[in-house]
């Protein structure tokens, strides 16, 4: 019980010590960054999408899913709808982007993140779990889900 109690202080601090962090950092678009033939250039996009130009990434991107399943693509596309305010579609893109590839670790990032913006905290942990399998010695997507999870839970 005494150990428990240590483990979620400590989760606490840790948690209300990374808040400032997570809320001064900039957003950056996340992707599995595929290297395979078939993967697009989305070079301009992710710089548009560093810039917060959503309008025109956005638009790159509509025109790259006419004629690209690709996993990096669906999960950008969920990425800069969700940045817009658009979560039910943002919604729609990261499931397509997990069926195409049930391991990438940027769409299963931001699926927890929609989950934490529109207070589905179960879901988000769901997508976290995930994380703690797809990248058991830690990785930026489940540090970043992580962040997100502790920022709102500490807010509430």
């Amino acid at each position: 019980m005494i150990k428990q109690q240590r483990l979620q202080t400590l989760a606490l601090v840790l948690g209300l010590a990374l808040a400032p962090a997570f809320f001064a950092a900039p957003a950056y678009a996340v992707d599995n960054m595929s290297s395979s033939s078939d993967a697009p250039d989305l070079t301009a996009v992710r710089a548009k999408i560093k810039d917060k130009d959503y309008a025109g990434a956005l638009k790159d991107l509509r025109e790259l899913v006419e004629d690209t399943q690709h996993a990096d693509v669906y999960n950008l596309l969920g990425f800069t709808l969700r940045k817009t305010g658009d979560t039910k579609t943002s919604l729609a893109y990261y499931t397509k982007a997990l069926e195409l590839q049930p391991d990438h670790k940027g769409a299963h990032e931001y699926l927890g993140e929609l989950y934490v913006e529109t207070g589905n905290m179960d879901k988000a942990k769901e997508q976290l779990a995930v994380l703690a399998k797809l990248c058991p010695g830690g990785c930026e997507e489940r540090e970043d889900l992580q962040k997100a999870i502790s920022a709102k839970s500490a807010s509430n």
